[in-house]
């Protein structure tokens, strides 16, 4: 029987989890083999990852749900034979898989609802980023603290997702050396900052401006196009049409990325783009704050009501979301202007 060799990391949690998981992935690679469980939405993040040798797709709302979706996967994990699993996403559901592929040794969080499943466990530092947080599954408990270059995130777009940016903004005809662009969107309703029509109409005046994100911000993409190109000035929408790593590809060449606390903060990180990250029901020291050399963050932070949720409530909780309705365009504009002029940022 052949001798166990190489990790496995599981990591099925959001896209910017996965994102703020390559730091690991890197320092893992060092030392031998490296797969990775993920989802069908996050696996095309690690396309072409040097440091990944294989990405393993969980579908566990789908095709692969429940006990059975979970013991098949499972058997198809014992014949790879890793040495190590290393816990990122802390479920009972990724505890149990790790244990059912007959692991040795599984690395996670100490206070992880799947704790019960591992061999080795962590301190999980409310102190440190996210990333960091992760990358210490690796490390020893006594490690010094990880430099901020070690941090940040990596990711890979092919030469067809560069062709794809180029070709978008040549026929928008984007001026390439002068856009920002904006990330309206999040999954939850409460971090989306209100006010990105009215702060792309400032914009208009000196940048073109390119909106990202899926489907669901398609509405609120036209009504931002509509504001700049009533200032006389040039937007496109590009919402639903740029793979993942065709947005990180997009942000190499942006002058800077305006984004809620959700996943293009962190492409934007990994690509370290200038970025301003607009904080409301959640605050970075949660551990998910930008990690590009040059980057701000807009917030409210005498409110005593912040932060109200780890990740963002559907609603205000006491129903008046002074958080993001307080933060002014013109103070976001400020911010946005002194992170494009500045280079200590």
């Amino acid at each position: 029987m052949t001798a166990r060799e190489g990790s496995l990391v599981i990591q099925t949690a959001f896209l910017g989890d996965v994102i703020l998981t390559t730091p690991l992935l890197r320092l893992l690679a060092q030392r031998g083999p490296v797969d990775v469980v993920t989802t069908p939405a996050a696996a095309p993040l690690l396309a072409r990852n040097p440091a990944v040798r294989e990405t393993i797709v969980f579908d566990k709302r789908g095709s692969a749900r429940g006990l059975r979706g979970l013991a098949r996967l499972a058997r198809a994990l014992r014949e790879r034979r890793h040495a190590t699993a290393y816990l990122a996403q802390a479920s009972m559901r990724s505890g149990a898989l790790a244990l059912l592929a007959r692991i040795p040794e599984r690395v996670g969080f100490v206070a992880a609802s799947g704790r019960r499943f591992y061999t080795r466990r962590v301190p999980y530092r409310d102190d440190l980023h996210h990333a960091e947080r992760l990358l210490r599954l690796a490390l020893p408990a006594d490690a010094e603290p990880v430099p901020r270059e070690m941090l940040r995130p990596a990711l890979f777009p092919a030469a067809e997702d560069e062709a794809a940016v180029a070709a978008a903004l040549r026929d928008g005809e984007i001026r390439t050396e002068r856009f920002v662009v904006l990330a309206p969107g999040s999954v939850w309703a409460t971090k989306r900052w209100p006010y990105y029509p009215e702060l792309a109409a400032q914009l208009a005046a000196s940048d073109d401006v390119v909106v990202v994100g899926g489907p669901a911000e398609r509405e609120l993409a036209r009504a931002i196009v509509a504001r700049v190109e009533a200032a006389g000035g040039r937007a496109l929408d590009l919402t639903g049409r740029l793979s993942l790593l065709g947005s990180a590809a997009l942000l190499r060449r942006a002058r800077a990325l305006v984004t809620n606390d959700s996943a293009p903060l962190h492409l934007a990180s990994a690509t370290n783009a200038p970025t301003l990250a607009i904080f409301g029901p959640t605050v970075p020291a949660f551990g998910f704050g930008p990690l590009a050399l040059r980057s701000v963050v807009a917030e409210e932070p005498t409110l005593a009501c912040r932060p109200c949720d780890r990740h963002g409530p559907q609603r205000c909780p006491l129903g008046h979301w002074r958080c993001m309705r307080e933060l002014s365009p013109t103070v976001v504009a400020s911010l946005l202007a002194d992170l494009l002029t500045n280079p200590e940022h």
